[in-house]
């Protein structure tokens, strides 16, 4: 079978940005979609073809990316008014990389199988900058066939694909227990970093020290930065884990599993969306707790 070279990309936000760029770099006619009109056309000064409805950018696409944030959005770009599935072809492969409640993505997958469409449950990790480079995680699940059509988008896009079944769900819920990790560990970062200023310890220096040693975490790494340097531009908002955390906590109570630390976690993040910093960096958690801990951080005002 030949090789996929046209692709679309629903949700150019963070990580839908990146895989974009990755697929035009990779040789792959791309459309995109986006509400924000500003972002279409960054989007074709870069080479892509900027679409304003998800069934104009399905219409020449053998492969779909959905980017969106949660699956209200999901089902509203691929199954509402100029949805996706009103343009696409027969046979169309949708990748589902938006972090939802496996339930959820199955629920999808099922109304477009029924329509004639390949899925692969396809949530991804990495972050903003291996976006665009073209290296992040998927962490995928579904058919042969889908896989076969999508192989070279799929390579495009990622440094890691993990086949993880041939049917949608396992893919979610390993994407959930990654975001339980990932929750946990930007909580236990704004902790520790604030401990520290309360202590009168330089950050940056702690920064420095702790990123090599074994309290260290991908998150540590990355988001303690953030707080180092007062930089809470978002590359991935705090909202995104009330929303992430929820599901963790919800399919944790489902399962009659005990899940502490999560609960804790989006507790956290809950507190920071109601003071208003929900769509600030979700390092941005640091802030609540600097804030009842009469610590100061950069970027937030003596």
């Amino acid at each position: 079978m030949r090789d996929v070279r046209r692709a679309a990309v629903i949700g150019l936000g963070s990580m839908g940005w990146g895989a974009a760029l990755s697929l035009l770099r990779s040789g792959f006619a791309v459309s995109g979609c986006d509400v924000r009109a500003d972002v279409l056309e960054r989007f074709a000064q870069a080479g892509g073809r900027a679409c304003a409805t998800p069934a104009a950018a399905a219409e020449a696409a053998d492969v779909v990316f959905v980017y969106v944030v949660n699956s209200k959005q999901v089902e509203e770009v691929l199954f509402g008014s100029n949805g996706a599935i009103e343009g696409a072809r027969p046979a169309t492969v949708f990748l589902l990389c938006a972090t939802m409640a496996p339930s959820a993505s199955i629920a999808i997958a099922e109304k477009l199988e029924a329509a004639g469409m390949l899925v692969i449950d396809a949530p991804v990790s990495g972050g903003h900058q291996r976006a665009l480079s073209g290296e992040i995680t998927v962490m995928a699940s579904g058919s042969d066939e889908a896989f076969s059509r999508a192989s070279a988008a799929l390579d495009a896009v990622s440094a890691k694909v993990f086949r993880l079944g041939d049917h949608v769900g396992p893919g979610s819920q390993i994407k959930m227990i990654n975001q339980l990790l990932a929750g946990v560990h930007i909580a236990a970062t704004a902790e520790a970093m604030t401990l520290a200023a309360k202590n009168g310890i330089d950050l940056k220096t702690l920064y420095d020290v702790l990123r090599v040693s074994a309290g260290s975490s991908w998150m540590f790494e990355n988001r303690g930065e953030h707080i180092v340097t007062g930089d809470y531009t978002p590359r991935s908002a705090v909202n995104i884990f009330v929303k992430d955390l929820g599901i963790v906590t919800s399919e944790a109570q489902k399962a009659g599993a005990v899940a502490p630390l999560a609960t804790a976690a989006m507790q956290l993040f809950l507190e920071a969306a109601e003071e208003g910093l929900g769509l600030e960096d979700d390092a941005a958690v640091a802030k609540v707790l600097a804030r009842k801990s009469g610590a100061v951080l950069p970027g937030m005002e003596g």
